[in-house]
Order: structure tokens, then C-alpha cells, then sequence
């Protein structure tokens, strides 16, 4: 089995779950080969009945081309053209909260051809993962894919966030990050914005969280996880914030993050779909709301009647949401329950099994 996640940058998401699984469940029976990219600090590389092979090179070739079944997050390489005998598995990395491929109006970034392009490369998935039915429909015209060849199987990788043993789990995170256990965690996780930089390549940024502000106001009882894009990782000085900042935008695995967080603040980033399994407060910090008014319009939510919590412009409303938690709670009660119905219907903790009993039936039940 070869797997590949987000290009090759962290072992995290669906494949991991997916390989913990099977490693779990049934050891030995597989090899598998895990495509990284030079310098990633967490890899499977020591486990057993496992290899980690460099993104292009020429392992990666042998492995592309001979492995019998590949399970990967995002879109193969466009000439790569699948052996016959050969299942390929697209676990896809999200819900779609931006419109997607087909339903794209412009697309003025990419490659004209960038339809046509994701339509071959699509037609070589034996399986879709699909995280609920709202995705279903979504890919059913965004990616015009079959959906009887979608697994309606919620995210292996949201399974953590079901798991019977979530609480010790969420403290080993915490003891590994070094974030005291008496802490509660907000975790503050915005999109990308191409517009906020100085200049060309010079990707200076400043957050407009008011950081210091938390700390004085929350810092007794909050530590504060930051997850960025990982553009602007490097950029990002929270050097004056002792103790009471962790950045862990180049952690490889955000679910684990979800996992110890109290409360989210996030803005347009999906995050808040897989966030909700656990039902814990959600806060849109967005600022720049107006001004995103075209961008939100090629969104298939509505974010004024769909969230599970509120909009919020300015720190002062951040502040206010985060020292009184239940009343958000409360006042965002029956949203939550009609949106978990509506995307985390089918998170029960056992989307591993489900993927993996359907895509590898011939393998493990003969």
C-alpha cells in the first residue's frame, strides 16, 4: 500500500488513520510505503512492515507504479496513469466549505485546462471518502463523481475524536507539547490570506488576534495553540509571549490538536466541520468579513444562518464570547445540533474500519 498525505509534508489525516488501522488490526498482512518529503520530523520510518520513500524519487516511482492499492489525500500526479489490477483510494482532505472544480466559476489562479485536468486524474479513484451526505452531493457535481463510488463513511481521521480513550490520549498531547495539564487550551486556527504580506515574498505577519490582550485577560486559565498556514510558520515572532503561546502550525497532525483544545477560533477554514465532532464551543473571528463579501459568495454555506457559532468582527468580541463561554454555548445550542446533524451524522469513531473493510474486502476476507 503506498500513501501519500498533503504531498508528501506531514504523516497526518485520513492515510495515517487508515494505516494505524490496518497496522493495528491486521499486522503483517500488508508493506506499506509512505511518500514524505525530505526533512518532515515525525514519519512512520521504524515501524514495522513499513518504508518511507522520498517524494519523485526513484523508490517513489517503483512503488507508484507496482504498489496494488494507493490511498492518498490529494490529487495524483497528472501523469501518472494507474496499472490495470491496481485500487486507488481518495480519502480527499475535508468537507467543502469553498466551491470546488466544477462548480468554480473562474479559476483564474490555475491552468485553464485545470478542469479537464482534475477530470482524468478523478476517473483513475476507485473510491471517494466522503465525510458525510452533504459531500456526497457536493462531489457528486463539484468532482462529477460517481456517487456510487463514494464510501459514505465519515473521515478515518476524525475517529480519534469519537475515541473511547480521547481524554488520556488528549493528555499525552499535552504532556508532549509541554502545555501544563491545568491549562485549558484555545486554539486559534485562520485561513491563509494572500493579501497580507509586505511586498514580494516578503510574507511579514502579524496576527490581528490581539495576543496581548489575551494573555492579560485569559492567561491565568488559557494557554493559547496557534495553527497557521504553514507559509507563514516561519514569519510569525510570538517570542514575547512566554509561555502562554504554543505555535504548533508545523504539528503534523491538527486532529490530535482538536483533541485538547476547549474552545476553536477560526474564520473560513474548514477546520470547524471536523472541530465540531467534539461539541465544544466554535468562535469565527472575522474581521475582514465585508471585505471577503465576493469571496463568500463561492461558499456552499451561508455563514450568517449555518454556524454552529458566532461571527465575531473585533478582539473586544472575541473577549466577550471567551469569558462567557456558557452563554455562547446556550445561545448557539440549536444551531450546533441542526449542523452536526446536517455534517457529523456519520462520525462514530469507526470510519477506519468502514474504509477499510469496503476498499481492501478482497484482500482480507479471502
Amino acid at each position: 500500500i503506498l500513501y501519500e498525505s498533503f504531498l508528501g509534508r506531514n504523516f497526518s489525516d485520513s492515510p495515517k488513520a487508515i494505516y494505524n488501522y490496518l497496522e493495528r488490526n491486521y499486522p503483517g498482512r500488508f508493506h506499506h510505503v509512505w511518500v514524505m518529503n525530505p526533512g518532515v520530523s515525525e514519519t512512520p520510518a521504524g515501524r514495522p512492515n513499513t518504508k518511507v520513500v522520498k517524494r519523485f524519487g526513484w523508490r517513489y516511482m517503483y512503488y507508484l507504479a507496482t504498489a496494488k492499492f494507493q490511498v492518498i489525500n490529494m490529487r495524483q500526479p497528472k501523469w501518472f496513469i494507474k496499472r490495470p489490477g491496481t485500487k486507488f483510494l481518495a480519502t480527499w482532505h475535508g468537507t467543502p466549505l469553498k466551491h470546488l472544480v466544477f462548480d468554480m466559476d473562474n479559476i483564474a489562479s490555475a491552468n485553464p485546462l485545470y478542469k479537464s485536468i482534475f477530470y482524468q486524474q478523478s476517473r483513475q479513484w476507485d473510491y471517494l471518502v466522503t465525510a458525510n451526505q452533504f459531500s456526497v452531493d457536493v462531489f457528486e457535481h463539484a468532482f462529477m463523481y460517481p456517487t456510487d463510488q463514494m464510501l459514505p463513511s465519515g473521515y478515518p481521521r476524525n475517529d480519534i475524536l469519537s475515541a473511547p480513550d480521547k481524554d488520556e490520549q488528549a493528555q499525552q498531547i499535552k504532556r508532549k507539547l509541554g502545555i501544563p495539564l491545568n491549562k485549558k487550551i484555545i486554539l486559534y486556527a485562520p485561513t491563509w490570506r494572500d493579501d497580507d504580506y509586505y511586498g514580494v515574498g516578503d510574507y511579514k505577519f502579524t496576527l490581528k488576534l490581539d495576543i496581548d490582550r489575551l494573555k492579560r485577560e485569559l492567561g491565568d486559565e488559557y494557554v493559547l495553540v496557534l495553527r497557521t498556514h504553514y507559509f507563514i510558520t516561519e514569519h510569525l515572532d510570538t517570542t514575547g509571549f512566554g509561555d502562554f503561546v504554543y505555535n504548533e502550525s508545523s504539528y503534523d497532525d491538527i486532529s490530535e490538536l482538536y483533541l485538547i483544545a476547549d474552545v476553536l477560533i477560526t474564520d473560513y477554514s474548514s477546520v470547524f466541520f471536523d472541530y465540531a465532532i467534539l461539541k465544544r464551543p466554535i468562535l469565527y473571528f472575522v474581521y475582514d468579513y465585508e471585505k471577503y463579501g465576493s469571496v463568500l459568495r463561492g461558499f456552499y454555506l451561508n455563514m450568517e444562518t449555518d454556524l454552529p457559532g458566532p461571527l465575531l468582527k473585533t478582539n473586544d468580541d472575541v473577549l466577550a464570547a471567551l469569558h462567557d463561554l456558557p452563554a455562547v454555548t446556550q445561545q448557539y445550542a440549536a444551531a450546533y445540533q441542526r449542523f452536526s446533524q446536517r455534517f457529523n451524522a456519520w462520525e462514530d469513531g469507526h470510519a477506519s474500519q468502514r474504509v477499510v473493510n469496503t476498499f481492501f474486502a478482497d484482500e482480507l476476507h479471502h
